[in-house]
Order: C-alpha cells, then sequence, then structure tokens
C-alpha cells in the first residue's frame, strides 16, 4: 500500500508528537495480540489533546479512520487497521486527580493497570479488575474492551468501575460523558450539537418499549456480568430514562466497551475498590478431566471466592518448556488434565485456612478431584503468575498449528458452563479438533481455542466454521460471544446472530450518530472486516527456505522462531513489575524496541523480502539495533522468543552484504587484542583511556575503559600452579573454565576461585581451552563463535560429566556451553552432554551445600551486610537463588538479592558512543537508583563483569564477584 507522504509530512508540520509513515513502524503496528495483519498508513503518538483534535481533522478530511491503541494485546483485533494507528501508551499516561475519600480517580488512558495499583496500594485502595496482562495493559484498553479477568467474581468488570470518561467527538468537540440526573439528560437533548444529537437518538430509540422488549430478549441472559457482545444498549435502559430504575443514565456505560469506535477518550474516572482481605489462601484442585472441573465449578462457587480459575493439560504442558514459569510448577501433582485455582480470603489467616478446608471438603464430598494442595504467600503469586502466563504459553506449541483466538471469550451462566462445554466438546470432535480450555471458568467464561493452521486454507475455512457454529451454541445458552475480550474483526460479523437482527440496525444507528464519517475504528463492531480475511499468515504460500549458522531446528526454523511471537506483550512490561524484559522498551517507551516488534519485523521481512539474502534489511538493522541481547525474553516471555538469538543470527547474514564494521571487529575479536596489550598493560591502559582513542574507536568519551590486570590469570597460574594444588579432593573434582575477561581483566577473582575451591577440598584442573566466544556472539560473528564452540567441546568432551563438572566464573561465558554452543556446535550428542554438567560457580556451590559437602563452619561469622545485582544471563539460563544461597553460608550475613533488571551495560554495548546515554538510562532506571543511597559499609555483589563495570562508572561504586566475598569469609 503506497502512502501519500505529502499529506503526512503536512500533518507531522503541526503536530506535536510523534508521527511516522515509514515501513518499519507500518509493520510493527500492522499486528497485535489477535490472528490479523492489516498495514497502516501511518502511526502517530499524540502528546496533547490538540494533537489528537488534529488527527481527527485529519481523517474526516481524508476519508481515514483513526485505530487507538495502548498496550496493543487485543486479542480480537481491535488495535489493527488500514488507517492511522493511535498510540496514546507513550505520553497519555499521567495520573491526574485522585480523592481517597471519594474513592475516586482520574487517570490518562495510557496509565498501566498495575502501576495504578502501585499507586493506590498505600491508600488501602485498588481497580479491581485483573486481565492476565495487568503488568502492561493500560486502562484505556481496559475500557474500550470492558475487561475483567480473574477478578470479575468479586469485583465486578470495568464497566462497573467507569464514573466519567472525557472524550473527544468526531467533530472534533470536547465532550464529558458521566451521570447525569433526570433534569440534567432534559438539558443535555435541548442542545443543537453533535452531543444534543447522540442524547436524542438514544432518547428517541430506546423509549421505544417494542425495541426494550427486543434488546431484553436477544441480549445475553442478565445474571452473565461478563457481556460485551455489540454496544451496552441494556445498560443504558437500566436507568430512570427508560425504566423504573433508580439508576442515572451515564453514557460512560455505553462507551465501556465500545473498542473506540464511537469517541476517542482522552480521561478517565474510576470507582475504587478497598483492598481484599490481607491473608489469601489458594487451592490447586487436581482433575481428571476438564468436565470433572467444570462440575466442581459449580459446587465450588457457592463459597465466597476471589478466584475461580481454570487450567488445562495443554496449557500446563506448555509450562514445562518455559524457564521462567517452570519455576512456578511446584504445587503440580502427577500429570492432571485439568487445575481449578480456587483463591479464598480473610484478615484472620486461621479463617482463610478453615475457608479454604471448606471447599476442599465439598470437593470431595461430591468425589470431585484428587489432590488439592493448599498455597499462601509468595507461593500463591507464582500460581497465579503461571496462570497468568497461559496466552503467551500457547505459542510455545512447535510447528505451524497454533492455539488460535476465536471462540476464546465465551461467557455462559455457571450452572449451564458443564452442559456447553460438554456440547461444544461434542462439535469439535465433529471437526477433529481438541481444543484448549483455560481462565475464567467461576465466571462462567472459559479460553477455548482451537488448534488451527492459519497458513492453510482449509484451517482458515474451518477457523470460519467453528467460529460461526460456536457462535449458534452461545446463542443456544443465552450467552456472551464476547465475555471481556471484544468483537473486534474475529467476532463481529456474528453479532446480528447474537443479538438479533433488529437489535444489530440500532447499535448501526447508534454508531454513525456518534461518528457520521467512521472515522473511529472502522471495520469493528459495525459494518465489520470480514472475520477470514487479513489474516497474519498468507494462505497456502511457499514457505521460504532460510539456511542460517544457528540451529533453530527446535522451532523448525529461524521463521517459526520468529513466528512463536502472538503479540501477548509481556516485552512491555514496566521496570516496576519485575524481571528485566525489555530493557531498552523500558528506556524509550518505543514499541520499535521491544521483543515484540524484533520479532514481528523479522517475520514480516522473511516472508515478503524478494532479496536473495532476506537479511539484508536497513528495517531490521535499526529494529534491532537497541536490542542488548540480554536474554531475558528466552525466559521471561511465554513464547520463549529469544531475541538475541534471531539478532545474532541477523548481524551474520547481515555483515555477508555490507562487511563487518571496523569498531564490530574490535570488540569480538577483543581476546586477541588483550593478548596483545597484556604484554605492555599500562602503556595500554592509558593509551585506551585517552579522548582520542575512544573517539577513533566509537568509544563514549565518558566511558571508562576496563583496565587490563598487570598479568594475564593464565600467566600467574603457571607461575603459582603448585600452589593451588591439592593432592587430597575429599569432596571431588572439577575442570574450572578460565573465561577470556577473568584472564585479562578479573584475575584476583580467578585466584579467589581456585583459593576458595581448593580450601574446600575439591581438586582444581585447569587446562589451555579457547575463549568462551562470547564476543563474537554478541556482535553476530557467528562463523568464529562456531569454531570456537566446536573446539572447546572437543577439548572438554571426553573429561567432563556427573562427577567432574566444569565450572566457571564469568556467568555471559560459561553459560555459552548452557545456550549458544548447543544451536552451534557440530558435535550436538557431546555439546548436549557437556551441558548437562555445566555449572555457574554460584550453582556449583549451592548445590555442594544442598549436598552437605560446605558448611557454615568453615567460615568466619562476622556480620556483613550484601546486596546482589544478578547478571542478565544468570536470571535468564539460571537463577540468583544460588548465589543468594551461597553467600547466606556464614552465618552473620545478611543477603538481599535487588530488585533490578540490566544493568545497561551488555557487554560492548555500554561503549558505543551512540548507545552510551541509553545504556546509562537503563542502568538509572533499573540498578543505579536503588544503590546509589546504600550505607557505605554495605557490600555490593555482582557476578558480571559488565555489571561491576557499569556501577562504578554509573554511581562510583565498587562491587565485588560473589566468589571474592565467600573466599574472604574462609577461617
Amino acid at each position: 500500500m503506497q502512502v501519500d507522504s505529502k499529506r503526512y509530512n503536512d500533518l507531522k508540520a503541526n503536530f506535536s508528537g510523534e508521527l511516522y509513515f515509514d515501513e518499519l513502524h507500518r509493520t510493527i503496528y500492522a499486528t497485535d495480540a489477535s490472528a490479523y495483519r492489516m498495514l497502516p498508513e501511518a502511526v502517530a503518538l499524540p502528546k496533547t489533546v490538540k494533537d489528537i483534535k488534529l488527527l481527527i481533522r485529519f481523517a474526516k478530511n481524508n476519508k481515514t479512520t483513526l485505530i487507538p491503541r495502548t498496550a496493543g494485546t487485543s486479542l480480537a483485533g481491535q488495535c489493527v487497521g488500514k488507517g492511522m494507528v493511535v498510540d496514546v501508551s507513550k505520553y497519555f499516561n499521567k495520573i491526574l486527580e485522585f480523592n481517597k475519600e471519594e474513592k475516586t480517580i482520574t487517570i490518562q488512558p495510557g496509565v498501566i493497570r498495575d502501576e495504578l495499583n502501585e499507586f493506590l496500594k498505600p491508600h488501602g485502595l485498588f481497580f479491581g479488575p485483573n486481565t492476565s496482562t495487568s503488568n502492561r495493559c493500560m486502562i484505556g484498553g481496559m475500557v474500550g474492551n470492558n475487561s475483567s479477568g480473574t477478578t470479575s467474581i468479586q469485583y465486578g468488570v470495568t464497566r462497573d468501575k467507569v464514573l466519567t470518561l472525557n472524550t473527544i467527538l468526531s467533530d472534533g468537540s470536547e465532550v464529558e460523558f458521566g451521570s447525569l440526573l433526570k433534569k440534567e439528560f432534559e438539558q443535555k437533548i435541548s442542545q443543537d450539537d453533535l452531543e444534543g444529537s447522540i442524547y436524542k437518538t438514544l432518547l428517541k430509540e430506546l423509549s421505544n418499549k417494542h425495541v426494550q422488549k427486543e434488546i431484553a430478549k436477544r441480549f445475553p441472559k442478565p445474571n452473565i456480568h461478563r457481556r460485551n457482545t455489540g454496544y451496552a444498549l441494556d445498560a443504558l435502559i437500566d436507568s430512570e430514562i427508560f425504566s423504573d430504575s433508580n439508576n442515572h443514565i451515564n453514557i460512560a456505560k455505553l462507551l465501556c466497551g465500545s473498542e473506540g469506535t464511537l469517541a476517542f477518550t482522552t480521561e478517565i474516572t474510576l470507582k475504587l475498590d478497598a483492598l481484599p482481605p490481607e491473608n489469601s489462601v489458594l487451592i490447586a484442585a487436581h482433575f481428571t478431566s476438564v468436565n470433572e472441573s467444570l462440575q466442581a465449578v459449580v459446587h465450588a462457587m457457592k463459597h465466597n471466592l476471589y478466584m475461580c480459575e481454570l487450567m488445562d493439560k495443554t496449557i500446563l504442558d506448555c509450562t514445562k518448556n518455559n524457564r521462567e514459569q517452570l519455576k512456578n510448577r511446584f504445587f503440580i501433582e502427577d500429570d492432571p488434565e485439568a487445575i481449578l485455582m480456587l483463591e479464598v480470603r480473610h484478615d484472620d489467616l486461621k479463617i482463610a485456612k478453615q475457608l479454604a478446608e471448606n471447599v476442599i471438603a465439598v470437593l470431595k464430598e461430591h468425589n470431585l478431584g484428587y489432590a488439592y494442595p493448599m498455597l499462601f504467600n509468595e507461593d500463591v503469586n507464582k500460581a497465579i503468575s503461571l496462570r497468568k502466563a497461559g496466552l503467551g504459553l500457547l505459542g510455545n506449541i512447535a510447528g505451524d498449528k497454533k492455539a488460535v483466538p476465536c471462540i476464546e471469550d465465551t461467557a455462559v451462566e455457571v450452572d449451564d458452563l458443564p452442559d456447553y462445554i460438554e456440547e461444544f466438546t461434542a462439535m469439535m470432535d465433529k471437526f477433529g479438533q481438541k481444543a484448549v480450555y483455560y481462565a475464567h471458568a467461576g465466571a462462567g467464561e472459559l479460553h477455548l481455542r482451537p488448534i488451527l493452521n492459519l497458513k492453510k486454507a482449509e484451517d482458515v475455512q474451518l477457523f470460519r466454521q467453528i467460529t460461526y457454529e460456536t457462535a449458534l451454541l452461545v446463542k443456544k445458552n443465552g450467552g456472551s460471544f464476547s465475555g471481556e475480550h471484544g468483537d473486534g474483526i474475529v467476532r463481529a460479523e456474528f453479532i446480528p446472530i447474537m443479538i438479533g437482527e433488529k437489535n444489530y440496525q440500532l447499535i448501526k444507528k447508534v454508531k454513525f450518530t456518534f461518528d457520521p464519517d467512521n472515522i473511529f475504528n472502522q471495520g469493528k463492531i459495525v459494518n465489520p472486516f470480514p472475520m477470514d480475511k487479513n489474516l497474519r499468515y498468507e494462505t497456502d504460500r511457499i514457505e521460504p527456505d532460510i539456511e542460517t549458522i544457528t540451529d533453530f531446528s527446535d522451532s523448525q526454523g529461524i521463521l517459526r522462531a520468529a513466528e512463536k511471537c502472538n503479540g501477548s506483550g509481556d516485552c512491555r512490561k514496566p521496570a516496576f513489575a519485575g524481571g528485566t524484559m525489555c530493557p531498552s522498551y523500558r528506556a524509550t517507551k518505543n514499541e520499535k524496541d521491544t521483543t515484540r516488534a524484533r520479532a514481528n519485523a523479522l517475520r514480516d521481512v522473511l516472508t515478503t523480502s524478494k532479496k536473495t539474502n532476506k537479511f539484508d534489511s536497513e528495517a531490521l538493522k535499526q529494529v534491532f539495533d537497541l536490542c542488548l541481547s540480554c536474554k531475558a525474553c528466552a525466559s521471561e516471555c511465554p513464547s520463549n522468543v529469544d531475541v538475541s538469538a534471531l539478532k545474532a543470527e541477523f548481524q551474520y547474514q547481515y555483515y555477508k552484504a555490507h562487511g563487518i564494521p571496523f569498531r564490530t571487529k574490535l570488540f569480538a575479536s577483543s581476546n586477541k587484542w588483550n593478548k596483545l596489550g597484556s604484554k605492555f598493560p599500562a602503556i595500554t591502559n592509558a593509551l585506551l583511556n585517552t579522548s582520542i582513542v575512544k573517539k577513533i574507536i566509537g568509544v563514549a568519551v565518558q566511558r571508562s575503559i576496563p583496565k587490563l590486570h598487570r598479568t594475564t590469570f593464565f600467566n600467574r597460574y603457571k607461575k603459582n600452579k603448585q600452589r593451588f594444588e591439592i593432592e587430597q579432593n575429599k569432596n571431588g573434582e572439577l575442570y574450572l573454565f578460565i573465561d577470556e575477561f577473568t584472564n585479562f581483566y578479573d584475575v584476583e577473582v580467578g585466584i579467589d576461585a581456585i583459593s576458595l575451591l581448593t580450601n574446600l577440598g575439591y581438586k582444581v584442573h585447569i587446562i589451555n581451552h579457547e575463549e568462551s566466544g562470547r564476543s563474537y556472539i554478541s556482535k553476530g560473528i557467528l562463523d568464529k563463535a562456531k569454531a570456537i564452540a566446536n573446539k572447546n567441546i572437543t577439548i572438554f568432551k571426553d573429561v567432563i560429566d556427573k562427577e567432574v563438572p566444569l565450572v566457571g566464573i564469568e556467568p555471559s561465558a560459561i553459560l555459552t556451553f548452557r545456550d549458544e554452543y548447543l544451536r552451534l556446535a557440530d558435535d550436538k550428542k557431546s555439546a548436549l552432554n557437556i551441558s548437562k554438567h555445566t555449572f555457574t560457580i554460584e550453582e556449583f556451590i549451592d548445590n555442594q551445600i544442598t549436598q552437605g559437602k560446605i558448611s557454615s563452619q568453615r567460615f568466619h561469622d562476622k556480620a556483613i551486610t550484601i546486596k546482589i545485582h544478578a547478571h542478565c544471563h544468570q536470571k535468564a539460563l539460571s537463577n540468583s537463588s544460588h548465589t543468594f544461597n551461597m553467600l547466606s553460608l556464614p552465618k552473620n550475613y545478611v543477603v538481599t538479592i535487588i530488585n533490578s533488571g540490566c544493568c545497561g551495560m551488555a557487554g560492548s554495548f555500554g561503549y558505543e558512543k551512540e548507545h552510551y546515554d541509553l545504556s546509562m538510562q537503563i542502568g538509572e532506571e533499573s540498578l543505579f537508583k536503588k544503590l546509589r543511597n546504600l550505607n557505605k559499609d554495605l557490600t555490593i555483589v555482582a557476578s558480571g563483569t559488565s555489571c561491576r563495570h557499569q556501577i562504578k562508572d554509573g554511581i562510583d561504586k565498587e562491587s565485588k564477584h560473589p566468589v571474592s566475598i565467600l573466599k574472604e569469609a574462609l577461617l
């Protein structure tokens, strides 16, 4: 689609926000978390209300449409369209007014749900609706979809909480919609403007008793509180204007769930709730079938539950392949077909436990379930995290068949749920389908998903057929086809079936009264796009054959590795939510810098490029530029999209077309240059830290260059070899991998490691081996990295086993044996065997502590306070708890793991002049502010050499490797 750049350049001249109409931005905004893809004309990030008015006028004059967007996690295609995407997430994200006494708050639509609740928590209040995307979804999107989530059985849905909406109408007028007294409503009707016309139309249409009866007859059963099909006309009828109700009319109820098709919202005022009772007990009831679990729901919901969530075996099995969620499976017993998460709460823990026992007793009485573990405190949050990861985890299904969102939002009455699912399962059997079942069983809503390959025309046909027949089944049960995810594109076609043709014509009238020129989110709810067109993949295409040096066979190739991203947007979670992903996005707040954007851009280029070398793309160069290769996405992304691996492969292939830049070669081959520089370390250090040399090699002048040690580790070891060798190995033996960083820079850390291990009774073998190859991997020079991997595998394959492991000091170096070597090495069998017996030194010592081979008696009892910052690769591929356990061994060491993300250095990234400012910004957001004001007597620990250097440059504080700390504690 050609874009009229002149039109958009003219618009840009008067626009204070950001406006993009380049191919890259259009590509990364062409998808959300749905099955759809439409290339927009442009992407706008408005800064002011004036900007939004300008966009509305532009859309009207140019007969285009505005597609509102916040986090872009919509499952039904609400954020996809051919007009202009208007992303309010970056600038419309402020809390405007808070009234604690009235329990209300006014915010802009880009405020994140969990961020809002972090603000409210000290005041004893919270916003109740709680989606699985709550750590990145925004209130504007929740209003657009009338979101609800896990808490709706206690706290209702977003529509229940919306008091007023400040909007801009299609004529550019600013209007506040809120609760109106009858007298105020009559005044609105008298207005001779668009707002008045809206009220007049609603009064005329909804006053008709035949219309009211038709709505009551055709809309979902009133007891179903998750109802989001079409517009909420039934919510307006339940007011004093149209019935005997005592409720005041509030048009904001209509706008809630309208998916941005009626007006553009700029401010939202919400009603808040008191925080739930303090103590939570979660019962994880295990079942041998989904149907059995649904029978249990009927009985469990007679109790005062705060959550009643289902996970089926498909979801549970996906958690086995996700590093982050694997840790959260601790409560699962045997191999259940389904688990119900049933939460009770009370301010008194004893009473909360009794309430849980009562629920379990009822399930046992009806012979439902076979295990009922009760979880408390942090374990509850871990289980909820497992459940929340459900959507993203479905991306872990290997190959082209995926769990497709189309019928995932149906809601029926709880009592109808078992029979409904029984009929649904029979229908799916007819199609040869085994669906995925998960989510909000207690609210009568299950996220049901067929497994389809939407690259194939026959499965696209099934996509429509299954959706259609499910719509008929939901209608038969008086349910809602959309409980909380909205109609969007995927369900809008079926609105006439769900609410009747007369009611559908009425919502069309409402739409075009608000928006006569159809400038707001065209193709959603009214006059929708076809549900089986504009899909993410071209049907029956010939799959491109893409050769890579990296082995992506576990994902069936690099293209499918990128396609695992389903758009769930976990990479947009902010720093307060914990974890590391995605450090560049956290700093820039640009969608371009998310894991999702990188995967989407790669997928798009690999499938559309006509070049022989499909990686020869400036758009890909741009989108990968700010990736720090932290590997957080490899574990924190539920779909395990490892962008660092994708980036390295892209760089390698791109260099084939453009050559390897000088600075890239310099950083990648630093081990070679360090060998030369180490002959004259004092001169080398002095030269490298001059401004002129930094400018020549492209390093930021503000950055200090790490200094080579006066000798190398290997030279020092050879001179003192006898001092480090012990004849007796009462605790065992190991090979210590001396990485290139330890050898040239952190020599003392290496010496501390040998001293510690030998003093603890381990025989340490040190042999000549290659560098780790980390520098080559991070710069994408993968042929060199592959050669190094092959040599190291050959060196170690006959000496490393369960009894004699390989142990390393620098996380980013030693963990290559467990990660990249498995994709690069030719001898896969040996590489896999070595990986199973390769450990960071913290992992090794922690394991030995667990086996009882190391005790606190070997260490002094001085009191020391320690704060740990874990390396990104350590968090992604290992666990910071090993460092904690190791340093907690001395009796009076008080150890805390800092809730920090990426430090921002990321190897050479933080040295590069164009990345320096971002590097320091990431460090400030994730780490510096947490360390800056710590007591000077406190000890900061960081395993990563880059992390220690960044801490020194960022806040002028020293930090130590944990090995050095523990060695100093030896008696």
